[in-house]
């Protein structure tokens, strides 16, 4: 619980030392010296959920379309399109955002949205889910389906 705290107080300071949105540098670690924390767009364009209310805030209030992956730990399809996918919403510079969401840790999530098999994906915009897919998908048609949803 301690830890928690310590990590919640960081985190509402990093703002102030984060670069400007237009910063879409690769996720790279800091020089050796330095003591500044920061993240590019890339790395912030993925987020885990931690609550019904983060995801409200997060996923349902948000202005930019999200992909919500349903997913969970001891699932073996699962951990293959996981990182397929972050590199996939990574490449798209911040116009579309990546909400992960455990079901064994958001099960009332799972049930409102009728996740019923993991991995299941959902493209979300203005709150409204506008596709899905269940299972494991291809790069080309992962960046179809981030395509569709963006708009582009």
């Amino acid at each position: 619980m301690a830890q928690r705290l310590v990590l919640q107080r960081l985190l509402s300071l990093t703002p102030r030392t984060l670069p400007p949105q237009s910063s879409l540098a690769p996720c790279v670690p800091p020089a050796p010296h330095s003591r500044a924390f920061s993240t590019s767009a890339a790395c912030r364009s993925t987020f885990n959920v931690q609550d019904g209310n983060d995801f409200q805030d997060r996923v349902v209030n948000n202005p930019k379309p999200v992909v919500v992956d349903f997913h969970a730990q001891w699932c073996g399809p699962c951990k293959i399109l996981g990182p397929r996918l972050e590199k996939m919403v990574a490449r798209h510079d911040g116009k579309v955002l990546m909400a992960k969401v455990d079901i064994d840790d958001h099960t009332d999530l799972a049930i409102e949205y009728e996740v019923s098999a993991v991995p299941t994906v959902l493209a979300m915009k203005n709150g409204d889910v506008v596709d899905k897919f269940v299972g494991i998908k291809d790069e080309d048609q992962l960046e179809a389906f981030l395509k569709k949803l963006i708009g582009a």
